[in-house]
């Protein structure tokens, strides 16, 4: 049992925070309310509070926890049991004191750091103890405990110890060993916290959260245990309803977290009365929890969360005088330790002391008595001093006792109004522990029925889930069974099409085996046709070039002529003055030479002409005979179509002749079953006459005899007879058969022979286009080779042109130095510039009409690449549009593929779901935490 030591009271510590201004407050222009006096003081308006620490805005969590918080994680390693609790209105702060960013150095709240400051204390204490540190996490929503650590404890009961200290009976406590695990369960509980926050309407903000830190220690050497309870609470905010405009489920919440925060005020309020002996803690599950950190043994410290702003006026000064009045309370704070045997002993011995005392004032209490009674009087000095002895009881029951003093426990003889009796009160008493004790075993009952409410919604979920698998799976069955039966009747079609398929690829292969006999003919023909066509296009196209370029050559000799014969008329025109004689005698050679060079250039393009008119006269006469030939191939072809109409006609006449000899036959065999029929019957006749001669002669037994033996003749010729028959018609029915499918046979010879007729006629024309085709082609590559030479000859003329005219600039200057210089005679001067400037600009027309041509072939030739490009435009937009197509294939490949896929994923999801909360219910029934000590000195943050 753990005993109280050194007890002594001490204030519930109350500190106040205020908040800076929210954006929006700032954005409506609300007004900074408070005024600060000192570090204890706040006053709005105009009244001031007093509190143990007053904190501005402006204060960082680094600065509150030191003030505030860092003194309670010694106070609860030394055994001492601590709590601290934020209250406010809604949004003034709380969370952030309390939690902060949880995983932020600067922005963390007390909790984070009071869990490192824990360890660090640990790690720097003595080594020979021993921690083992265990951490409950749980919320109370609409006045119901849920565990955080266990999501399955949704309604747990309060109940308490031997020491009559409330607890919370089956709620998960986690053994950590290090910072890390702590953060993880906080972690763990602030996300199943944030589940239940989309589920139920801002459940985070709209419960109180306790935190709970379990440190249990023992030295090692002297076997001292010390145990100390850590309460880190965040309370719901306080608010009013008409404010917020809550309605529905929201309202509910506002109405229960108003009504467990009034009876906190309740409580307070009868704690600091002081007067009232009851304290009504069983209001709210929340004040139960806290009996012992209001009142009880435990150091609390209430951090007082206000809000700055004019808007919230009255709340923060109804929070400000809730914390006044909470200042006032007074807790009874004592060790937490638990004695070894050495101090037991110790006690006991105390005990026996007091005992022996006692039974000493007994002794004298009744050896006094009995003098009393037998009529002595005893003297004042020998009197038995009641203030003395009772003085004595006291210190012997202080030292006693120790710190034996457990929770206030209400009677019924305090409460106001109520004057009992001792019996009577012993009896009400006793009836109330029992209430009591049947009120927390209905809240254990409602625990386990919750708890049983929660696994039916969950069956009952699974087996909803199950209902619509089972429908889907009938569904798909029915499908399945349908798509089955369509496959069946679909596979029967593709029987049938098949089997048809397979006759006609039998008939095709006959079919198709004469049709490449035929084909072979006319390839054969068609291959000859194309090569003495091929051989008269070639011949065609050269007699054409050797035309143009005929055509060519004279046009060129005629310029070339002219223009010489032009150049002649000049030089006479310039020459034939008298007063050029001189001259003329001594520029004669080089109009000489000149000449020379025309005659020998004129002589040499007679020989080309000669050349060119006797190669086309052997192009000429080579043409007439590819002419000839082609006369006598087409002389063939009407032979052979005759040939085969004339072996139509005979087939067809063999035909009628045939019909008519089978109808011959036919007459033929019915005039032999006639005639075969008048021989049996004169026989017979013949056979009749000499059983009637027999008769007469012989007896009537022998006549009978012979007369069934020609009976049995006749029968045996007639059924010889009737077999002949038959296997004649069976014969005949043969050729006949035989007779009709050469026919259709024939028949179908002539009609592939048709239509081998017409495509040989198109092939014909095709032919004939594309030769066409091919001569336009040659002829336009002639012209653009032709324009190419004439170009160059162009260029060539006009280079000599040019030559020609700057030998007769040098003459012409040379003419006007000499005449200068003989006679300065003006008029001959003007007339030989003249001279000169026609001929200067008719050589300037010459080289404009060069250039025109050949702008005009630059011309031709850009149009003919136009032309080219429509052709490459189209192909390159038949290619777009085709990778077009494949790729909106493939995005549809894709798109089905992730569909496919995300609805893989979200039946997995499903299922996972599904499974998930059975699986965590039995890992979490599974799972027992170990107990792992640990140890001092270590480093702060190293694993234990």
């Amino acid at each position: 049992a753990a005993d109280m030591a050194d007890p002594g009271e001490c204030s519930i510590k109350v500190v106040c925070r205020f908040r800076p201004l929210n954006s929006a407050e700032v954005a409506r222009g609300d007004k900074y309310i408070p005024k600060f006096i000192g570090d204890d003081c706040v006053q709005i308006a105009g009244k001031p509070y007093h509190f143990d620490r007053v904190f501005q805005s402006n204060t960082t969590q680094v600065q509150f926890y030191n003030a505030v918080a860092l003194k309670i994680v010694k106070d609860v390693l030394e055994g001492y049991n601590g709590t601290i609790f934020a209250y406010g209105q809604t949004s003034s702060g709380k969370t952030h004191t309390m939690e902060g960013k949880l995983h932020d150095p600067e922005m963390m709240g007390i909790i984070p750091r009071i869990v490192q400051d824990i360890f660090n204390y640990i790690y720097s204490m003595d080594e020979n103890s021993e921690f083992h540190i265990k951490v409950s996490y749980f919320e109370i929503y609409l006045d119901k405990i849920r565990d955080l650590l266990d999501v399955t404890k949704t309604n747990l009961s309060v109940h308490e110890d031997k020491n009559r200290v409330p607890f919370v009976k089956g709620c998960t406590e986690r053994f950590v060993c290090s910072p890390d695990e702590v953060m993880d369960a906080i972690d763990e509980g602030k996300n199943n916290r944030h589940v239940a926050v989309t589920n139920m309407n801002e459940h985070s903000s709209r419960s109180h959260s306790i935190f709970l830190i379990n440190i249990k220690q023992e030295n090692t050497q002297t076997e001292q245990k010390l145990t100390g309870k850590l309460y880190l609470v965040d309370l719901a905010g306080s608010e009013k309803v008409g404010k917020t405009g809550a309605e529905g489920t929201v309202l509910d919440e506002a109405k229960m977290i108003n009504k467990s925060l009034s009876s906190l005020g309740n409580v307070i309020s009868a704690l600091a009365e002081g007067s009232k002996s009851y304290v009504p803690y069983r209001d709210s599950k929340m004040t139960r929890i806290l009996q012992d950190s209001l009142g009880g043994n435990c150091r609390t410290t209430m951090v007082i969360c206000c809000s700055p702003s004019a808007f919230n006026d009255a709340e923060t000064r109804s929070t400000l005088l809730f914390g006044q009045r909470a200042k006032t309370i007074k807790n009874t704070v004592s060790l937490n330790v638990e004695l070894t045997a050495e101090q037991w002993k110790k006690k006991w011995e105390k005990e026996k002391e007091k005992n022996k005392t006692l039974r000493t004032t007994i002794t004298w209490l009744e050896t006094e008595l009995n003098r009393w009674r037998k009529g002595e009087s005893v003297p004042v000095e020998e009197q038995f001093d009641k203030e003395k002895a009772k003085a004595e009881v006291v210190s012997l029951d202080a030292a006693l006792n120790n710190n034996d003093k457990a929770a206030p426990k209400p009677s019924l003889g305090s409460l106001p109004g109520v004057a009992l009796t001792g019996p009577e009160k012993e009896k009400y008493e006793a009836e109330m522990a029992k209430l009591y004790k049947e009120l927390d075993d209905k809240d254990d009952e409602i625990n386990q029925q919750s708890q049983e409410v929660e696994k039916l919604k969950q069956q009952l979920l699974d087996q909803e889930l199950l209902e619509s698998s089972r429908s889907d799976h009938n569904t798909l069955q029915t499908e399945l069974n349908r798509l089955l039966a369509e496959n069946e009747a679909s596979k029967e079609e593709v029987k049938e099409v098949l089997q048809a398929l397979e006759e006609l690829a039998v008939n095709y292969d006959q079919k198709s085996q004469e049709v490449e006999d035929k084909t072979k003919e006319f390839e054969a023909l068609s291959e000859e046709l194309n090569q003495k066509s091929s051989s008269l296009a070639s011949i065609d196209s050269e007699l054409q070039k050797l035309k143009e370029m005929t055509n060519h050559q004279k046009k060129r000799v005629t310029e070339m002529m002219s223009c010489l014969l032009k150049d002649l008329a000049e030089i006479g025109i310039a020459v034939g003055s008298n007063d050029m004689k001189k001259i003329q005698q001594e520029s004669s050679g080089l109009i000489d030479e000149e000449f020379t060079v025309a005659r020998l250039y004129i002589s040499k393009m007679k020989a080309e002409v000669k050349t060119m008119v006797k190669r086309s006269k052997q192009l000429e006469s080579s043409q007439a005979e590819r002419s000839q030939k082609l006369e006598e191939t087409e002389s063939d072809l009407t032979a052979c179509k005759l040939r085969v109409s004339q072996y139509e006609a005979k087939i067809k006449s063999l035909t009628d002749s045939l019909q008519n000899v089978e109808h011959k036959k036919r007459q033929l065999e019915e005039n032999v079953d006639l005639l075969n029929d008048e021989i049996v019957r004169i026989r017979a006749e013949e056979n009749a006459e000499k059983v009637n001669a027999m008769e007469k002669e012989n007896e009537i037994q022998s006549a009978n005899e012979v007369k069934e033996a020609v009976e049995k003749q006749i029968q045996s010729h007639r059924e010889a007879h009737q077999k002949q028959i038959s296997s004649l018609r069976d014969e005949l029915d043969s050729k006949e058969k035989l007779i009709t499918e050469l026919q259709d046979s024939n028949q179908e010879i002539v009609l592939e022979q048709e239509r081998l007729k017409v495509e040989h006629e198109k092939l014909k024309a095709a032919d004939q286009e594309k030769s066409r085709q091919l001569q336009e082609l040659t002829l336009l590559q002639d012209r653009r080779e032709q324009a190419r030479q004439d170009l160059k000859g162009l260029e060539e003329t006009v280079a000599r042109e040019l030559q020609t005219l700057h030998s007769l600039r040098r003459l012409f200057v040379q003419d006007l130095s000499r005449r200068v210089r003989k006679n300065g005679q003006d008029m001959d001067d003007s007339e030989t510039c003249a001279a000169q400037k026609q001929k200067i600009s008719f050589l300037e027309s010459n080289l404009e009409q060069l250039t025109k041509v050949h702008k005009q072939q630059l011309v031709r030739d850009n149009a003919s690449l136009r032309c080219e490009i429509p052709k490459m435009e189209k192909r390159l937009r038949a290619t777009a549009t085709r990778v077009q197509a494949l790729e909106a294939a493939l995005k549809e490949a894709k798109e089905s593929a992730a569909r496919e896929k995300k609805r893989y994923e979200e039946e997995m999801e499903r299922i996972k779901d599904t499974v998930k909360p059975k699986n965590m219910g039995r890992r979490a029934s599974a799972v027992i935490d170990p107990v792992k000590p640990i140890r001092p000195g270590q480093l702060p943050g190293a694993s234990p």
